[in-house]
């Protein structure tokens, strides 16, 4: 996997996603985006990152986000003219379950593994362990750890360790991989060290752990500096599993050249011995290089650091990956991969002595060597400006899809607080509406949104801060330039309001307090980039200490002055970077690649041909190959629990409106979750409702702008969000809820301030300010695109799905493919009077949500903080009308009319590769078969569909999932180079669970992938809303447990024939998104496309969006 310079790209793409809900992008610095992204709740004031993280822990039942509340029904119905506030009846309840639930709520290894806690384990400075020296040793209050810098003294090698009362423990190892070109070989090295090792020589033994293991997470990812091998489990067992097979695979690695073909790139004939470049890192790149955003950046560091390693594309460019042999990977390797350059994490509550002991093995055969070193030193260049083509978005003009941005040389991020200032300095100045160059830029109707490279990226050696606009037309160039100017010398002047620069505090200091279930990864994924720079991950972790450095700062003066006049006023390094977006950008793409094939291939002699010929053969060959992994380590169901974690709730009423509390230690926070379902929300509104949820945080109310309103949400909450979302009944597919969802989260002692404000956004926003509404169409006309772009695959499901039952249609309408259709319709067409009928949509939206006879809520708390939510909450909700105008049957769910038919979609894009998917409807949550097609959708993934899709078509990956809410069992390829294949390869599954004897092994392996996701670890905030969110209570959840252990080979088979085979159940879909040259084949009546047309012929429709 490719890091990309601000967000960390696509996981693994076996993970199985639905299309998340499109939320407002605010522009955040690195530490900001840390902190109010991994560590706290979440809202829509925060940005994407770290999306592999998002994506590793997605499960099918957090995909299709169900909300059912029939239990809430019958308690609202008992207390209708009740207004009940906590009980001390339910008080005592509450105190009884926490005490109960203790134990209960424990995840089934933290008990196994009690005993081997770190509560006994100390150090000291000086102290020798397995010939690792300790060096320092720290406690930060704020995370709760104790910090622990060891070096081994034979190799040099550093580890850093994080003991900490979590038992969701990590490791990782890592290693400096700085580059002088662009042929991807840390990359893809980072691919092939994974293939093979000397302990474990078998093919693939990563994606073979994967189900053979309880980890919470598994993944590798390359960055410009370093390539890290992070995983983290609960289990002490499975951590020294996986921990073996890591050390291994770094260390030992087989690098087979084979591996190399498979993983990196070669040259191979297709049917009709025409030569085509295949490789998964190469496919995967390719589709890097046609998303505009990923472009932008790329090209902004190859422009602004001329000279260094960060000019050149560390995961690849596909014009220079084939320049790539496996020898210079195998050197690569042996230059790189010592300990002497490596550094290695660990963080929970594991002992560390026996893990010291375990590597020191490993260390022990090398010699300590001289660390790679690379050049980072810029020779500025005074102000340099370039112009580049790039790719069109979707639909739309694209003369007015301009990029336009300048970048700044900034600080070395070796002086921790100045690139701690500036990342406060950029936050203040970009994120949110309250920016003074959102102002700027944005809100004077300039251009619709930032630009995908805007921000501080500190992840070089020396940092940068861009500014940039995307969605214009060349003749504003000069415009933007000149309001960023302006802008830079009214902060340099002026700074900022001192609210402001408290709020960014806030959110820092209240993302410590918050629980999350991957604390972990976040402080590993915070000190990275520095430490692999030989920056002291001491100073970086010391956050509290560099606050008060600023607060105190603050209150003498502008405290940014200096960083406005050094390095943005009168900077002698910037650059002024122009991307045109070019109709024939993906034209040019595949015409310098089949220049650069044909290059190739005129070198080649008969002789080269059949050797390659061989090579394709004998890897088709290994790869087909059933081969014996029992050298692999691996849990075994004994290892898992037999009972569910159950999280003690209450229930109640507030106002005649259904409560659920959670009341236990959340270290001062509380946590809100609000439903309102819409059962009669008329059609011709469904597709405004994503815009609606955008304009509750974005317009503004009737009583003050946003601008005021987003600084006090900074201040006093750990943000806002409105979503939609949509649910099946578990137990009729033909039962649906749709509404939307609004969350926050506060210190205690805000709870007051968090209700009023959500009061206010829901009650009193301004639909009417038609020149934000505007600006907030075009911007998310041009989100959504970028969102396809990255994860095609989850959008291609979404459409498959969408024609086969009526919660599908919904959330295709909302969060897919059709809402993209439709906002970039709405965005074409923005005049003063077609926004007056938006306007109005969005008002009767309001007035179907102003109703809490279809509301209920979910409070998370402690104990002590249980009366003043339920005051506040009873004041906020007491505002809303007694009775509604609007027809209710008093149940969030409602049975919709709705004809399911098999469909067939293309929806051409701009993109260098594809993404396909097919959708079948099976059978809700409660029926038998529910738990046999989820343990069928594990095992035809690893066992077939990552053999075909990935190794043998060189997708980047693909899969199936059976999601157990919404009754959908679907198939997809990632970055696809031949969807024609994959969706063959679908059909082809069917056959070989039909035909294939599966292994007692292979069953086994798949039930332990699937209750490695039930499992996992969740946020404090998240306990006990399952219920909540699907109406599905804990002996549902046990009984289906029970029932996946008890799940056989001939089940599968049965499932497999009564809902998958066509002949049997003909409500299937299929959808690709991607590259109109590779669609066009879809389209075409010859004997290719016959393969996928089967029995019923169905015609492809397509779907424009461009």
């Amino acid at each position: 996997m490719f890091v990309s310079r601000i967000t960390i790209s696509n996981s693994f793409p076996n993970i199985l996603l639905s299309t998340k809900p499109r939320n407002r992008i605010y522009l955040k610095s690195r530490l900001i985006n840390m902190f109010t992204n991994l560590f706290k709740a979440g809202g829509n004031h925060a940005l994407k990152t770290n999306r592999q993280l998002a994506l590793k822990i997605e499960n099918e039942l957090h995909s299709s986000a169900k909300l059912l509340s029939r239990s809430f029904n019958t308690i609202k119905s008992k207390n209708s003219k009740i207004e009940q506030s906590v009980s001390s009846s339910i008080k005592n309840k509450i105190a009884i379950n926490q005490k109960k639930s203790k134990l209960l709520s424990l995840p089934y290894s933290t008990i196994v593994n009690e005993k081997n806690t770190l509560e006994s384990e100390s150090f000291k400075i000086g102290q020798v362990i397995n010939g690792f020296e300790v060096k320092k040793i720290n406690e930060i209050q704020e995370f709760g750890v104790t910090t622990v810098l060891l070096v081994d003294q034979r190799t040099g090698a550093e580890w850093l360790h994080l003991k900490r009362d979590d038992n969701n423990n990590l490791f990782s190892v890592g290693f400096r991989t700085s580059v002088d070109n662009s042929t991807g070989v840390p990359h893809i090295l980072e691919h092939t060290v994974l293939c093979g090792s000397k302990k474990y020589p078998v093919r693939d033994p990563f994606f073979k752990m994967l189900n053979r293991s309880m980890s919470t997470f598994m993944n590798a990812w390359t960055a410009h500096n370093y390539t890290q091998y992070p995983f983290s489990t609960q289990n002490l067992k499975d951590y020294e599993n996986l921990q073996s097979v890591y050390l291994d695979a770094v260390f030992n690695p087989l690098l087979k050249e084979q591996d190399f073909l498979q993983e990196g790139w070669r040259l191979e004939r297709d049917e009709y011995k025409n030569f085509q470049i295949k490789g998964v890192v190469y496919n995967e790149m390719k589709g890097a290089f046609s998303d505009a955003g990923s472009l932008l950046q790329t090209r902004t560091d190859h422009h602004l650091f001329p000279g260094t390693t960060y000019e050149h594309e560390s995961g690849g460019d596909p014009a220079h990956i084939t320049e790539l042999t496996h020898e210079k990977l195998v050197e690569f390797h042996r230059r790189n991969y010592h300990p002497s350059n490596s550094k290695f994490f660990s963080y929970g509550n594991f002992p560390l002595g026996p893990q010291l002991e375990k590597v020191s093995k490993v260390l022990v055969n090398y010699e300590k060597s001289n660390p790679q070193t690379a050049q980072h030193i810029v020779v500025p260049f005074g102000t340099r400006s370039v112009t580049e083509e790039g790719p069109v978005e979707g639909s739309g003009d694209a003369a007015n899809q301009t990029k336009f941005s300048i970048s700044f040389l900034m600080n070395d991020v070796s002086d921790v607080y100045q690139t701690f200032k500036t990342q406060i300095f950029s936050s203040l100045l970009l994120e949110g509406t309250s920016a003074p160059m959102h102002q700027a830029l944005i809100d004077s109707g300039i251009g619709p949104d930032f630009s995908a490279n805007t921000g501080y990226n500190t992840q070089n050696k020396i940092s940068s801060l861009t500014i940039g606009l995307q969605g214009i037309s060349q003749d504003k160039i000069d415009s933007v330039e000149n309001a960023i100017k302006k802008t830079l010398v009214e902060v340099y002047e002026k700074g900022f309001e001192s609210k402001r620069i408290e709020a960014v505090i806030h959110s820092i200091e209240l993302a410590f307090k918050h629980k999350t279930a991957h604390f972990g990864m976040s402080l590993m994924q915070m000190i990275s980039s520095s430490w692999f720079l030989d920056i002291d991950p001491f100073v970086i972790l010391n956050v509290e200490s560099n606050l008060a450095r600023l607060r105190e700062e603050s209150s003498k003066g502008n405290p940014f002055a200096d960083i406005a006049r050094k390095y943005l006023l009168n900077s002698d390094h910037s650059l002024k970077f122009t991307m045109t977006a070019s109709s024939e950008f993906p034209n040019k793409q595949t015409t310098q690649e089949a220049k650069m094939l044909a290059s190739m291939v005129k070198t080649l002699t008969e002789e080269n041909m059949n050797v390659i010929d061989e090579q394709a053969e004998e890897l088709a060959k290994v790869q087909k190959q059933v081969e014996d992994i029992s050298c692999l380590p691996t849990l075994v169901l004994d290892d898992v629990s037999r009972n569910i974690n159950r999280y003690a709730i209450d229930l109640s009423s507030v106002e005649s409106v259904p409560v659920q509390w959670r009341v236990t230690a959340t270290n001062g926070i509380s946590y809100l979750k609000a439903i309102n379902s819409i059962p009669n929300l008329p059609q011709n509104l469904v597709p405004y409702l994503p815009l609606f949820c955008e304009a509750i945080t974005y317009l503004g109310t009737k009583k003050r702008q946003m601008q005021e309103i987003e600084t006090e949400i900074d201040l006093y909450t750990g943000g806002i969000s409105v979503t939609t979302f949509s649910s099946t009944d578990y137990d009729n597919l033909s039962i649906s809820e749709t509404g939307i969802r609004i969350s926050s989260n506060c210190l205690d002692v805000n709870i007051p301030k968090m209700y009023e404000l959500v009061s206010e956004l829901i009650f009193e926003t301004d639909f009417s300010n038609k020149e934000r509404l505007r600006t907030l169409i075009s911007a998310s006309a041009a989100g959504i695109y970028n969102r396809i772009a990255s994860s095609g695959h989850m959008y291609a499901r979404s459409l498959a799905a969408s024609t086969l039952s009526y919660e599908s249609d919904f959330s295709n309408q909302t969060t897919g493919v059709g809402q993209a259709l439709f906002i970039g319709q709405l965005n074409k067409h923005v005049l003063d009077s077609e926004l007056e009928s938006v306007i109005e949509a969005l008002k009767q939206i309001q007035s179907y949500i102003l109703s809490a006879e279809n509301m209920r809520v979910a409070i998370t708390t402690g104990s002590n903080s249980v009366d003043e939510n339920c005051k506040h909450f009873a004041k906020m909700v007491s505002k809303y009308p007694t009775k509604t105008d609007k027809p209710s049957n008093n149940s969030t769910s409602s049975i919709v009319k709705f004809l399911p038919k098999p469909s067939r979609f293309i929806c051409p894009l701009p993109f260098a590769s594809n993404f396909a998917a097919r959708s079948v409807l099976a059978v809700p949550y409660t029926h038998n078969d529910s738990t046999s097609l989820q343990v069928l959708a594990k095992i035809l993934t690893p066992n077939f569909l990552h053999r075909e899709i990935r190794e043998s078509n060189g997708a980047y990956g693909g899969g199936a999932g059976y999601s157990a809410m919404s009754g959908m069992f679907s198939f997809f390829s990632y970055r696809d180079p031949n969807p024609l294949f994959s969706l063959d390869s679908f059909s082809r599954s069917i056959d070989y669970a039909l035909t294939n004897e599966f292994s007692d092994r292979q069953l086994s392996e798949s039930k332990l992938s699937l209750f490695k996701d039930l499992d996992g670890p969740i946020s404090v905030s998240e306990e006990g809303t399952v219920y909540f969110n699907y109406g599905i209570t804990d002996d549902m959840r046990q009984e289906r447990r029970d029932q996946l252990f008890n799940v056989s080979i001939p089940d599968l088979k049965h499932v497999a024939e009564k809902y998958l085979l066509e002949s049997k159940n003909n409500l299937r879909s299929d959808a690709v998104i991607g590259n109109s040259n590779s669609l066009s084949l879809l389209l075409m009546e010859n004997d290719l496309d016959a393969k996928i047309q089967e029995s019923d012929k169905k015609e492809w429709t397509t779907i424009n969006l461009e």
